[in-house]
This record gives structure tokens, C-alpha cells and sequence, in this order.
């Protein structure tokens, strides 16, 4: 008896449809499409709204020629079909559910030109209203990747260790509490888990956001999503997939998202109103000026079309121009100076901030090591130039992965320093390196690595200086590594370097508003306040996802927020804050995802830019909302009482969208 290989789900839908659509993928990713047919699918609205608008301007060039006025038409026709059959279906569905609102006013507007031979005035609301709403969904699905990316980070499978020694791959969903997992050097850590067995550093950039690794032996615990970078690491699972700390981050940001307040425009709250108002204006006015002013109900001065003149002058379509010209030109400006925004609302909550709140690493800093110092502990009779001691670093660590090992070696390429030949060469998972070196036919034992792992091969005395200089580095928030060339020991300092311009950048912030300027990391306290006394700002260290989300919450409940961040850990905080700005080049999936604003080029050089340019974008968009009213209500209230001819009603309301046009572009300037 064969059985499918798709499981049935409770409501009796194959699991794969469950799988696929609880992801909130668009549908050109759906493993249901051909491959050649994906890239069709994707923002298929969008597409067809475009498609609609050449159509019409095709329909209104060949208008004005009579031996093509049959083709004009047949493409008016099909303008109507493609923006106007959705907005007439979702018009059907509001009205079901009694919900009267500007797109049921737009689609009845539009659809009722045709009855007074005004069918292109018409088409065009619909094609602008068609290319608004889908920019607009696409902009929201984009955003919407945050926790796809965050469950990539973790591999779907485990090497599971069976209760006879024997290994076998098995889904993490399928690996219970106690279990035995194996991770090699390279692997990402699949579930929670306990050292076993092993020595290992690994890099827990997910959850502290830095990316200097920690050591983890017997005894310890270590996070999914974890790297493990140089030694074997036998793991007892502490938590399944689903409560495991990856997958509490995933539930952060997801909170975040939901929790995070939704900014609506004054149009968004009035336009219920708005519709409502026009649409029962119009029915009154083709049903009682008859009885009142002893009109027909049908003609050129009938009650009907008066009603229908009313309902297409006082249409929005300066009020749709005047929000989404003005967002798309600011957007525009913002994107040619590498700053990338997810929706023009953003704009208006980066002009309601007052606090602006930065990680640490890779935002304030470039999250880069860079040695900074080398020198000798103790006194020696031959003194070492700096170059002889960075040759025995470098040939030690250059074929190392660890942030250190990568500083040691972009200092020694920038001193041009050769590496020398060794011999016996081991590598201490977690704690550091060792081999031979020949030195003046002089067979040399070299070791490098951490403070505990040198103070075994070192003298009590050597040990107290050892003690003492480590102390003192890490009190000023530095990184270091010691050196032992045979009996000589060398400390090597390395810093986090700020990034350039940022200083500038935070003093040009200081000097346009009383802004709020802090900074919030999960970096230790003296590393923290040596970057935060640089920029002379407020600063709290230690600190965790969940740690950094509280804060963040806080303050965004107590004032405006912005958080500008990078790492898988600023996701949940980026997420939260009024408005989360994200370094484009080294940020994290998660991050971008989550965040409002990506810095493509990392420049936050142009923060203050951006800051002025969103207040300058509230300005013009409120400027816009008063003309384009003015607009409608001049050309509405004339074509009311038949003052007007429709044509002059439909130019002077053309007329204000046109202002508002020019208005809006005056943002595209840089």
C-alpha cells in the first residue's frame, strides 16, 4: 500500500500548504509555480497597474483622432479591467461588511464617470489609486522577511550521538531534551545545549552582538545559532526547537512588530468620514433636488448628473497625489544618498523623534579589531623591535580565523612583515595556539593565546606582572593577547576603532534640536564606556535581547524613539522603536528586515540629513492636504449647483493635483 509523502494537517490541508503559507511568502515564491513562471508572479499587482497606466495614456494620445477613437476606447476598456475589476471586487467586499470608505467612494467615483461621458477621468483614479495600494502591500511584505531570515541562521538538522557511539543526522524538531548532538569546527550550534565534551570557542554574535568568540568547555551552555569555530564540541540539549533561544529571539521581534504603534496619516483617520459624507451628499442630491428646486432627474441639468458631477469633483484625487507625491520624491532624495526607507510614514515618525538610541559594535564602532599596541612585560637584556615580535604573531596566527587572528594579520601585512617557518604547530580549541620557530639556528618554543593559558608556562613573578597589565587593559575597555617567545612575554592590545565621521555626524545631531543621544549594548562595561566617552553620550552595557527590547520599550513608551543598529540582536529593539535605523553593509538579515531606514553605505554621516529631510517632508505634505481641499471644494461646490460646467469642475480639480504634483518634487532636491 503506498501512502503520500505529504501529511495530512488537522484541517485536512497537506502540511507543505501549511508549511508554505505560515512562512508569509508572496506567491512567486510558492513551490507550487514553474520556475519560469515565478518571475511573473512577483508583484503581480503592481505590474498590472503599470500596465494600466500606459494603456490609458495610449487611450488619451489616441483620443484625439477619429479614425482611432474605436481603439482609444477598446484600451479604455481594458484600463478598466485590469485597476478596476480588484477595486471594484474589495469596493463589493467592504460594502458586505458595511465599511464605507475612500476606496469604495474612488471605485464608485470612477465607475459612475462612465454614465456622464467622463470615462478617462475616470480610468485615471483608478490607475492612480491601483498604483498607490500596491506600491504600499509591497512595501509591507518586504517587511515582513524578518523572521524568515532569522530561521535561516539555524540549521534544520543535528548530528545526534546514539546511545551505542554511532551518528545520524536527524531534524531538529525530532531531537528531545537530553539528547547528545555533535558540532564540528564551522558548524552553527543547532539547538541549546550543555558541553559534554569539548573545548571550543564560539562566536555569540546573535545574542551580544559582538563578535569576539568566548571560550566554552565542560560544564558550559551554548545558544543556538551559535558558530563554533575551532574545536569539537559534544553537546547535551537543554531545549527543543521551538523553545530554544533563537527561537525566543524569533518571538522578540515578532512581538516587537505587533506591539510596535501603527502611525496613521490625518487622511487615514478622516477619510472614513470623508467617503461617507460625499456618498450620501451625492444620493441626496439625485434624489431631493428634484422635489426641491423642480429639477429632472436625468440630463445635462438633471439631479442625477449634478450628483454624479459632485461625487467625480469632490473624488480625492489630489488628496491621493498629495501624501504619496510627497513621500515617494522624499524617498527619492533619501535613496540617491544610500539611505533606503520602507514607506513614506516613516518620514513622519523620524520628524516626531526626540531620542535617538545606537548600538556599539559595528554602528558606533566598525566591529573590527585593530592592534593597537605591542609590548613587553618585564625587562629583557635584548631588546625586540616591534616588527620581530609582530613576525612570531603573525606566523602563529595567519591561518587562524578568530577576530584576533585577523587584526594580527591586517597589522602585519600593514608593516610588511614575513612570517617564519614553524614546526610542531597545535591549535588549543578555545584558549590558544603553539609551535616551533628557528631563530639563529636556535630552536624557539612559541605560545600564544589567552592570559590563563600563558599563566601555565610562566614564573610566579612573570604571573604577578601578567595579572597586573591584564587588569589594567581591561579596565580601559580593551581586548588583549599575550605572546611567549621562550621565556619572554609580550601583551598585545587591540581596540574596536570608532567609525570615521561618526563623531561629526553626533555633534551635527547635537546641534540641530535637543535631541536625546544614548547608547545600548551587550558589550561589557569598560569597552562600553570607553566608546561612550568618546561621544560624550549616555550609555547601558551587558546587555541581552530581551535586556536591550525592555529598554527600548520603555523609552518608546515614555517618548519618541529611534534605534540605530546592525547586529541579529537589535532586531527585537529595532523592531520595537518608533522608527529602527540599520547599517546596510554589515547588518544582519534579521536587522534589515526589522528595521524602517537601511544606511546602505553605513553612513551615518547622513543621519542629521535624514532627520532635517523628514521635517521637511511633514511640512509639504500638510501644505499639500490644504491645497489639494481647496482644490475639491472649488471645483465640488459649483458642479453642485450646476454653476459650472463639468468640464471647467474637472480642470479646476485637475488643476489643484497638478499643484500638488509640483509641490511634492520640490522634496527630490538633495
Amino acid at each position: 500500500m503506498m501512502h503520500s509523502s505529504i501529511n495530512k494537517a488537522s484541517n485536512g490541508k497537506p502540511a507543505i500548504f501549511e508549511e508554505f503559507f505560515g512562512l508569509g511568502q508572496e506567491e512567486s515564491a510558492s513551490p507550487f509555480l514553474k520556475p519560469s513562471s515565478r518571475k511573473w508572479a512577483a508583484n503581480l499587482t503592481l505590474k498590472a497597474a503599470l500596465l494600466a497606466a500606459f494603456l490609458l495614456l495610449l487611450s488619451f494620445t489616441l483620443s484625439f483622432f477619429a479614425t482611432t477613437a474605436a481603439i482609444s476606447a477598446l484600451l479604455l476598456l481594458f484600463v478598466y479591467f485590469l485597476a478596476g475589476i480588484p477595486a471594484l471586487i474589495e469596493s463589493i467586499e467592504d460594502l458586505v461588511e458595511c465599511n464605507i470608505n475612500i476606496d469604495v467612494l474612488m471605485t464608485l467615483a470612477a465607475f459612475s464617470s462612465v454614465l456622464i461621458g467622463s470615462s478617462l477621468e475616470g480610468a485615471l483614479l483608478l490607475v492612480l489609486f491601483a498604483i498607490s495600494g500596491s506600491i504600499e502591500d509591497l512595501v509591507t511584505a518586504k517587511a515582513k522577511g524578518s523572521i524568515n531570515q532569522l530561521n535561516k541562521l539555524s540549521p534544520t538538522k543535528a548530528t545526534l550521538i546514539t546511545n551505542d557511539g554511532q551518528l545520524c543526522d536527524r531534524s531538529i524538531k525530532e531531537v528531545e531534551v537530553g539528547a547528545v548532538i555533535l558540532v564540528r569546527p564551522g558548524e552553527i550550534v543547532p539547538l541549546d545545549g550543555e558541553v559534554k565534551e569539548g573545548v571550543s570557542a564560539v562566536n555569540l554574535v546573535h545574542l551580544t552582538g559582538e563578535s569576539l568568540p568566548v571560550t566554552k568547555k565542560i560544564g558550559d551552555s551554548v545558544a543556538a545559532g551559535a558558530r563554533n569555530l575551532d574545536g569539537v564540541l559534544q553537546l547535551i540539549v537543554t531545549h527543543t526547537a521551538a523553545d530554544s533561544t533563537l527561537s525566543k529571539i524569533v518571538q522578540l521581534v515578532t512581538n516587537a512588530q505587533e506591539a510596535k504603534p501603527k502611525l496613521q496619516r490625518w487622511f487615514d483617520r478622516f477619510s472614513r468620514m470623508y467617503a461617507l459624507s460625499i456618498i450620501s451628499l451625492s444620493a441626496l442630491v439625485a434624489l431631493s433636488f428634484p422635489f426641491l428646486f423642480s429639477l429632472s432627474f436625468f440630463g445635462l441639468e438633471g439631479s442625477i448628473y449634478r450628483a454624479v458631477a459632485f461625487l467625480i469633483a469632490a473624488s480625492p484625487c489630489a488628496l491621493i497625489l498629495a501624501l504619496p507625491i510627497a513621500y515617494l520624491s522624499a524617498i527619492s532624495a533619501c535613496a540617491k544618498k544610500g539611505i533606503l526607507l520602507k514607506g513614506g510614514v516613516i518620514l513622519d515618525a523620524l520628524a516626531s523623534c526626540s531620542t535617538i538610541a545606537f548600538d556599539k559594535t559595528g554602528t558606533l564602532t566598525t566591529g573590527e579589531l585593530t592592534c593597537t599596541e605591542i609590548k613587553e612585560i618585564g625587562k629583557s637584556k635584548k631588546e625586540l623591535k616591534e616588527e620581530e615580535v609582530l613576525a612570531f604573531a603573525y606566523a602563529l596566527e595567519k591561518n587562524a580565523v578568530h577576530p584576533i587572528a585577523k587584526a594580527v594579520n591586517r597589522y602585519a601585512a600593514s608593516k610588511k612583515v614575513t612570517a617564519l617557518s614553524l614546526t610542531d604547530f597545535k591549535s588549543i580549541a578555545g584558549y590558544g595556539l603553539q609551535a616551533k620557530a628557528k631563530i639563529d639556528e636556535k630552536e624557539v618554543n612559541l605560545f600564544m593565546g589567552h592570559p590563563d593559558y600563558i599563566e601555565a608556562k610562566i614564573t610566579a613573578e612573570q604571573k604577578k606582572e601578567l595579572v597586573k597589565e591584564v587588569e589594567q587593559t581591561k579596565s580601559q575597555g580593551k581586548i588583549l593577547a599575550i605572546l611567549l617567545v621562550e621565556e619572554r612575554l609580550f601583551i598585545f592590545t587591540f581596540e574596536d576603532q570608532l567609525r570615521p565621521l561618526v563623531k561629526e555626524a553626533i555633534h551635527k545631531i547635537r546641534q540641530s534640536g535637543a535631541w536625546k543621544l544614548l547608547m545600548l549594548t551587550g558589550d561589557h562595561k569598560e569597552s562600553a564606556k570607553r566608546v561612550a566617552k568618546e561621544f560624550a553620550i549616555e550609555y547601558l552595557a551587558d546587555l541581552k535581547p530581551e535586556d536591550k527590547l525592555e529598554q527600548i520599550s520603555a523609552l518608546a513608551q515614555r517618548e519618541k524613539l529611534i534605534m540605530v543598529g546592525d547586529g541579529i540582536n537589535d532586531a527585537p529593539a529595532l523592531a520595537r522603536a518608533n522608527v529602527g535605523i540599520c547599517m546596510g553593509k554589515v547588518g544582519s538579515g534579521a536587522a534589515l528586515d526589522a528595521a524602517d531606514v537601511i544606511l546602505l553605505h553605513d553612513n551615518l554621516e547622513y543621519l542629521q540629513w535624514l532627520l532635517k529631510k523628514a521635517e521637511q517632508t511633514q511640512r509639504i505634505v500638510k501644505q499639500n492636504l490644504v491645497i489639494a481641499l481647496s482644490a475639491i471644494i472649488i471645483a465640488a461646490i459649483p458642479a453642485l449647483g450646476g454653476l459650472i460646467p463639468l468640464w471647467l469642475a474637472v480642470i479646476m480639480h485637475e488643476g489643484g493635483t497638478v499643484l500638488v504634483g509640483l509641490n511634492g518634487l520640490r522634496l527630490l532636491k538633495k
